[in-house]
This record gives structure tokens, C-alpha cells and sequence, in this order.
């Protein structure tokens, strides 16, 4: 019995269906139910009734349903335990960070901390901000960098810089005369907005259901990058931030503050409080403290 056999029957259970269930697997159902067939026979039991409806649980099918949450929970947390402890023996550090923030720490703070700690190997893997708690929760990774305001109860959460949304507009937009907005401002406007995986998603929609509105949010997008072309093509309006509009900078862009209220895009570093971060993340998390405090004061720049 393997764990994928394990959760291929996990996602049987959920859709009654084979065909569903390969479906959202990506393999055949052929395929699926050879893996099922597998299983049964390890298990010496019949797990499933098939019928023309789909599939319904044995006894010993309903059983082991009603165990795989506690059995899958206690592999990955152990595979977890093993991850951490030849981490820590090979020196590795596993970044996860949210989009964005690599743009405002730099590639050159990593490669820095490569050459000054050679002995240490560091990976990193981008993300948007939603999915880099959830698998920062479910342990994986050893630091994450994502955006606040959020909960970060579980975790040691440092901050490391704020910034400001602003609306983005086309200079040729009626709104790129005004010194200022407000949400309302934004009623009727056809907007280009990141994704619910974002954090900047919830914080616009919250300010709009204050205000007694919904918005007209024609695409939703992973990146701010399309962002920025589709209101370069005065096709809407979006939003943004300073050091992304002056790295992305264009003449036929600009940038209004908002003037009802606090539009936070925060940064925060991640680590665990259990067990305590180990001399390398340490050193990793001292490196970035120090370098954002070098752009901060002018001796670096983005």
C-alpha cells in the first residue's frame, strides 16, 4: 500500500465516480482503476461497488474512508520530521515566497547570501501569497516571505517593508487628472485585479463592500505585470505599487493615491516558533533584515 494509491482512493471517495475522480488526476480511468485494483488486492478486500450510476463503498471501503485523513496527517508529518532534520544536516534553506517580493528584496540579496555563506544551500519557489501559507502551514518549506495584513499566529512574523496600494490608470483615463481617488471613485470603472490567491484581491473587494458596491472586475490575473499592459491599452483600470510601477515604468502610466483610508500591501518573513529556527535560518533571516535596511537607508537600491 502506497500513499498515492491512498490518495487516489481519497478522491474516488469524494467524487463516487472513477471517471471523475481520473479526471481531475489526469490519467485514464483505465489507469485509475488498475491503482484501485492494486489496492485491493493488498488490502485483500473489495473497497468498491461499481455501478452505472458510479461507485458506492463497501463496508471495508467506508472503513478505511472514514481513516485516511489520520493516516495520510501521520505520513506527511512524518515525512516532514525526516525533510527537517537532512535539512538542517545538509545545510539547506527552502524559501517560499509570494510573488512580488523577490522583485523588492532582489535576486542580488540571495546570490549575496550565497557567496557569504557558501556552505549553505538555498532553494526558493514563487507563489502566489494564498498558497505559500497553505504550504508554509502544512510544514513545508523552512522560511516564507508573503503579505499582510493577515493572521500570522502560528508563526514568527516579521515585517520587513509597507507599501501603499495606488490605483493605476492610463494618463489618458478621466481619472489620471485627479491628485487623488477614493474607492468610490471606482464604481463603474472595468477593472484588471489579481486573483483571490492574492492578498491585494481581498483587501479591494472588503473596501468596495464597505462602500456599498460591487466592482466590475472584468479578469483576474496571477501577476501584476498583465496588469500594467491592459491599462497601458487604457482597456480598464487597475492597481499597483510604487516600486513595481518603477520597475515596470511607463510613460503612458501613472499613479494616484488613494485618499479615504489605509491601502496596505505589507511584507512579512515567516518562520516557526517549534522548533526554534536553526543557526542557518538565522543567518539567512539577519542577512535579509540587514539588506532591506540597506535599501531603506540608500546604500542599496532595488
Amino acid at each position: 500500500m502506497n500513499i498515492q494509491e491512498l490518495e487516489y482512493f481519497k478522491i474516488i471517495c469524494r467524487e463516487k465516480s472513477i471517471t471523475k475522480a481520473a479526471r481531475q488526476l489526469y490519467i485514464t480511468p483505465q489507469g485509475l482503476s488498475k491503482t484501485l485494483k492494486n489496492l485491493e488486492a493488498q488490502l485483500q478486500t473489495t473497497l468498491l461497488n461499481r455501478n452505472t450510476s458510479g461507485v458506492t463503498l463497501t463496508e471495508t471501503g467506508q472503513y478505511l474512508c472514514d481513516n485516511l485523513d489520520s493516516i495520510l496527517d501521520n505520513y506527511y508529518s512524518v515525512r516532514h520530521g525526516i525533510q527537517k532534520i537532512t535539512q538542517h544536516q545538509n545545510h539547506e534553506i527552502d524559501l517560499l515566497s509570494a510573488y512580488g517580493i523577490l522583485r523588492l528584496v532582489t535576486p542580488d540579496c540571495l546570490t549575496a547570501f550565497r557567496k557569504k555563506y557558501p556552505h549553505i544551500t538555498l532553494h526558493y519557489r514563487e507563489y502566489p501569497d494564498k498558497q505559500v501559507e497553505r504550504l508554509f502551514a502544512a510544514q513545508e518549506g523552512n522560511v516564507a516571505f508573503t503579505i499582510g495584513p493577515a493572521d500570522f499566529t502560528p508563526w514568527i512574523a516579521t515585517r520587513l517593508e509597507s507599501f501603499e496600494v495606488r490605483l493605476l490608470v492610463n494618463k489618458s483615463h478621466p481619472l489620471s487628472r485627479k491628485t487623488f481617488v477614493t474607492i468610490q471613485d471606482l464604481e463603474q470603472e472595468p477593472i484588471y485585479l489579481e486573483s483571490s490567491e492574492f492578498q491585494i484581491h481581498h483587501m479591494f473587494l472588503k473596501k468596495c463592500r464597505d462602500a456599498g458596491f460591487s466592482p466590475n472586475i472584468i479578469f483576474e490575473t496571477s501577476g501584476f505585470s498583465l496588469c500594467h499592459k491592459m491599462v497601458r491599452e487604457n482597456k480598464g483600470v487597475s492597481l499597483s505599487l510604487s516600486f513595481m510601477f518603477d520597475d515596470m515604468s511607463d510613460s503612458n502610466l501613472t499613479l494616484i493615491p488613494f485618499s479615504d483610508g489605509r491601502y496596505p500591501w505589507e511584507t512579512y518573513m515567516l518562520t516557526r516558533e517549534k522548533p526554534a529556527p536553526d543557526s542557518d535560518i538565522q543567518l539567512f533571516c539577519n542577512h535579509i533584515l540587514e539588506w532591506m535596511k540597506d535599501i531603506n537607508s540608500g546604500r542599496k537600491t532595488r
